[in-house]
């Protein structure tokens, strides 16, 4: 019997708000979830590495995995691309920055099957971003904060029996500003895909995965959002002409299995990337 696990391939994956770097961010589970699949094309839609609240004291093992395990790919030649959002915005100043299969956006638009898909972050529609970029950041270390006091509140409910529950989303599912910021969110992101043709628009940022229908007064449009890996561990996954919403399952990753190993040496992965992230993160003093 064959004990490798077969990576389920994919035409596009698309992964948001990782937030590598801070203390919510599932790194281990991405790194499970990124080892199952096989994808050809990347879209790693913003807020990945969360440069806001980057510290150097706090940059585990399992977050620079990641980085590793994302430049494995790009060694295969596995066409990457980072899109920028809010919390890693300095990197908008590389916006065109290109080396080997990976490159640096702003957005990004691709051909699917005869259709044209829109992908971006999604910040440039916050208000707050826009207007008080300080209460942004204020707003970002209080939901780390609440992030830690989940986890400290779903281990003692765990431990009653009475399983994990996410203090964010009921704050966001009972204040009605909240909700009507992410309906605006969506209406709004939809109305400017559909006038300008495109099939899909995909986004970030409010960390609501979901994949719907949105109409409009001037036509329809498929409205996607990958979610993120703080609270909700999802992706988006494009394979036979079909989104899909990806939702990670711990019980499917509990029994170890072998994997397909990257076939590049550390050595050269480690090069690699030096090569690409040295000019971008030195200010930063990654260990790479």
């Amino acid at each position: 019997m064959n004990s490798k696990k077969q990576k389920r391939k994919l035409d596009i994956v698309v992964i948001s708000d990782v937030h590598l770097g801070t203390y919510g961010c599932h790194a281990k589970e991405l790194l499970q979830y990124l080892k199952s699949i096989n994808p050809k094309t990347v879209i790693l839609n913003g807020d990945i590495i969360d440069i806001w609240q980057f510290s150097k004291r706090y940059w585990p093992k399992s977050h620079m995995k990641v980085i590793k395990y994302l430049i494995g790919w790009i060694s295969q030649g596995k066409e990457i691309y980072y899109i920028t959002g809010n919390h890693d915005e300095m990197l908008r100043k590389f916006e065109g920055f290109k080396i080997g299969s990976f490159s640096i956006k702003n957005k990004v638009v691709l051909k699917l099957n005869g259709k044209k898909a829109w992908f971006f972050h999604g910040d440039v529609f916050d208000v707050t971003m826009k207007h008080s970029k300080w209460l942004a950041k204020l707003g970002a270390i209080g939901y780390d904060s609440l992030i830690l006091i989940n986890t400290v509140v779903n281990y003692i409910s765990n431990f009653f029996g009475q399983g994990k529950i996410s203090l964010s989303k009921k704050i966001k599912d009972g204040v009605k500003s909240a909700v009507k910021f992410i309906n605006n969110f969506e209406q709004t992101a939809a109305e400017i895909a559909v006038d300008n043709k495109f099939d899909y628009v995909v986004c970030g940022h409010i960390h609501q995965p979901i994949i719907k229908k949105v109409k409009t007064n001037s036509g329809e449009v498929t409205y996607l959002n990958s979610g993120d890996w703080i609270e909700n561990l999802t992706a988006l996954e494009y394979s036979k002409k079909k989104w899909s919403l990806y939702k990670y399952i711990e019980a499917d990753f509990q029994k170890e299995v072998e994997l397909e190993s990257i076939e590049v040496e550390l050595d050269i992965v480690d090069k690699t990337a030096k090569e690409i992230f040295g000019q971008l993160v030195a200010d930063f003093n990654f260990k790479v």
